[in-house]
């Protein structure tokens, strides 16, 4: 059988694709459950430093396969919270490269990668209370990035909102011309290979952990933490190749 998600692993970046267009890549339980292999086999192959999620088609993702759900009497969308918890959780970065247009648990996606880029034509919705239902599991990351009068606004109403509204409330990290959305996720790709394995993974859990941290605590853990890295296998590689004006060992061709 066809696998409903793609991957392809090049210079370091490996595209997981949401291969399903002809249901505008509804979160079906085929399409979750290879989303969940590609993922799992991008996580853990070594060369794989960047992750990109992306789909074909023009729409990004329609959410739950309501279809489906309706065939088999049950919510089709029990796997979420596990493929939220790998993209959230990933020690690699993940670039969501949004093809077009999202809706209710398709920005669950969106909000649990690191950075979401969209076309300038994506719009954007949180449709979940007109059809009687509430946007439950994707709370939990999307909560985390929108500001909360806008999680507020768009929860409630179920209003459309396009992509440049999307990145002012923290939905996107960017929000660009169709023709400009390759060369800028390209860029954002490029930038992040270039960081060390381990100080990625590690900045990745900084900038959510750090903040919730009383100020004296992040300070004294901060300087340990700082003091632990200049004198780590990586960290001194980093330098040495400073000095020598060399790439380091992770960044080279």
């Amino acid at each position: 059988m066809t696998s409903l998600v793609r991957k392809d692993l090049a210079d370091g970046v490996t595209t997981v694709t949401l291969d399903s267009p002809h249901n505008r890549n509804a979160l079906s339980v085929r399409l979750l459950a290879d989303l969940h292999d590609a993922l799992t086999w991008a996580l853990a192959e070594p060369t794989a430093r960047v992750i990109v999620l992306t789909a074909t088609g023009t729409v990004f993702c329609s959410g739950a396969d309501l279809k489906e759900q309706k065939e088999a009497g049950a919510p089709v969308t029990a796997s979420l919270p596990e493929i939220f918890t790998l993209l959230w959780e990933s020690p690699k970065p993940v670039v969501c490269r949004l093809n077009g247009t999202a809706r209710a648990g398709g920005l669950g996606l969106v909000a649990s990668c690191d950075f979401a880029i969209a076309p300038l034509t994506a719009s954007f919705a949180f449709t979940e209370v007109r059809l009687g239902v509430v946007p439950a599991m994707i709370s939990v990351p999307v909560l985390r990035r929108l500001d909360p009068r806008a999680a507020a606004e768009y929860f409630l109403t179920g209003e459309v909102f396009d992509a440049s509204r999307a990145a002012e409330i923290g939905l996107l990290s960017r929000a660009v011309p169709e023709e400009e959305l390759d060369t800028t996720v390209a860029r954002y790709a490029e930038m992040l290979v270039k960081g060390g394995p381990e100080a990625l993974a590690i900045t990745k859990r900084l900038v959510r952990e750090v903040p919730q941290l009383p100020f004296a605590e992040g300070l004294r853990r901060m300087a340990e933490l700082s003091a632990e890295r200049f004198t780590s296998e990586e960290g001194r590689e980093g330098i040495a190749a400073f000095w020598d004006k060399r790439p380091p060992t992770w960044a080279s061709p």
